[in-house]
């Protein structure tokens, strides 16, 4: 009798493990692939601004957003790559500026949102302020609280 209450004992036990194991795993944080024209050095005021932006909004690097940072180091193949990257460890959304950087941002992906970082956007992949198309848009055209 004490056998089959330490084997029954086992295996509920057993039973709950994986439910256990999936309730201690961490949450995905919202993840920003911050795709950069140059070096971190080159763009520190600019990712200074940006990084102090968003905790002004709650959103603080490792703790509520994951930043995953790109750098082209002025090589204009580079965006390409780095877009393609982004797209496949699935970020929640590109943030870039500048024509080839969205140029390859809009080839990579049709469904992850592209946040252009200042308004240089009147550009050939950018058809209106109103309506950037596609998964495109702008600090500029965005509207808080959204209508």
């Amino acid at each position: 009798m004490r056998r089959r209450a330490f084997l029954s004992l086992l295996g509920g036990g057993a039973a709950t493990l994986p439910v256990t194991a999936r309730a201690q795993q961490p949450r995905k944080l919202p993840t920003i692939g911050f795709l950069g024209q140059s070096t971190p050095v080159a763009e520190s005021s600019r990712l200074a601004a940006f990084l102090e932006r968003l905790r002004e909004l709650g959103w603080i690097d490792g703790q509520t957003v994951a930043i995953e940072y790109g750098w082209a180091e002025g090589v204009g193949e580079r965006f390409a790559e780095i877009a393609r990257r982004f797209v496949q460890i699935k970020v929640d959304v590109i943030v870039t500026s500048g024509t080839a950087s969205v140029v390859s941002a809009k080839q990579a992906t049709t469904v992850i949102p592209i946040v252009l970082r200042w308004p240089a956007i009147l550009s050939p992949t950018i058809s209106s302020l109103a309506c950037p198309g596609r998964a495109a848009t702008s600090p500029a055209c965005l509207q808080w609280p959204p209508t």
